[in-house]
């Protein structure tokens, strides 16, 4: 913490996927006294590091990124888990009077760590188990209506094609009798810090569609394939699990399987990254706190140091 300061720093670095966040937060590390907190629900998984774009493990040595490597594929992470581990990070980092650097593309992560969550009833294993019959038997739009009858606003916000979100909203209901609408309403959380919030992301829409189909011939050439080959060999790993539904995976996945050939994966998975970049953007235009920066032509690396330096500097004298 800074002297003076009656709340301590932390800066969230926020963008699209292929935004150059990692190295840009890379710079502010190597000129700033901070520490990388990872915001990204794939980065948490051990032996996905091509098709989640993951730190070399050369730079992860020396400039260390929490919450990343953290988790087999088998394993599910949630924003509520998200945010306990972000926030004892945070306090550790503080106490050691460094700041933390909250790095990353899942928004979800970044509105649980600072607008807090409600309490949501824990998994039912019994009552999953049944969902998860009736996924079987009656298919994925069954159970979209379903939702939509009971829950509108969370039908509207949870793709049909995405189960783990729409048999979570069931499982609420169920549970509780409510929905997940009605319980996720009000929270009395309070981020006590204050967020710095930058917004990196080329603002010529073109130049991040480009970024994105040259990180997939990147990719490809790195032993993409070959990554997911490993995980698809494994019988404990399945596509509806949360890792193997991410971006990119989902798609290879696929291929694997012979659903279609390789240029069809790759024209896939470029479509769902294009998609979810929208849905990225859409979520941090609403983000009236946020400062944006074009990463279009060159990172803004100084710009956003000199950024971060006046803001501090101006709360340390407020």
């Amino acid at each position: 913490m800074l002297s003076g300061q009656a709340v301590p720093p932390a800066i969230f670095l926020m963008g699209p996927t292929a935004a150059g966040k990692t190295d840009l937060a890379i710079f502010l590390a190597q000129n700033f006294p901070v520490e990388i907190i990872s915001v990204d629900s794939a980065l948490v998984y051990k032996q996905m590091d091509i098709g989640t774009a993951k730190p070399d493990a050369l730079t992860l040595q020396k400039y260390p990124h929490h919450l990343v490597n953290i988790l087999d594929p088998t394993e599910a992470y949630s924003a509520g888990r998200f945010r306990q581990d972000a926030l004892a990070l945070m306090d550790d980092i503080t106490r050691r009077g460094k700041v933390p650097l909250l790095v990353g593309g899942t928004m979800l992560y970044f509105k649980t760590l600072q607008y807090g969550i409600a309490e949501l009833p824990e998994a039912d294993a019994q009552v999953r188990s049944k969902l998860a019959n009736e996924l079987q038997q009656f298919g994925l739009p069954y159970l979209h209506d379903r939702l939509a009858k009971i829950d509108p606003v969370s039908a509207k916000r949870i793709h049909n094609n995405d189960p783990q979100r729409l048999l979570r909203a069931l499982e609420v209901y169920e549970i509780s009798g409510k929905s997940l609408t009605e319980l996720t309403k009000y929270s009395d959380f309070l981020l006590p810090y204050e967020v710095i919030k930058i917004i990196l992301s080329p603002f010529d829409r073109k130049v991040l569609h480009q970024r994105i189909a040259k990180r997939y011939e990147t990719m490809m050439q790195a032993g993409f394939i070959d990554e997911v080959r490993k995980l698809y060999q494994r019988e404990d790993l399945h596509p509806a699990l949360p890792s193997i539904r991410a971006v990119g995976y989902r798609q290879a996945w696929s291929f694997l399987r012979g659903e279609y050939d390789e240029a069809t994966f790759i024209e896939k998975a470029i479509i769902a990254t294009r998609q979810m970049a929208k849905r990225q953007l859409t979520w941090l235009r609403a983000q009236k706190d946020g400062v944006w920066f074009d990463s279009g032509t060159d990172l803004p690396e100084q710009q956003v140091l000199d950024f971060i330096r006046y803001r501090l500097a101006a709360s340390d004298n407020a």
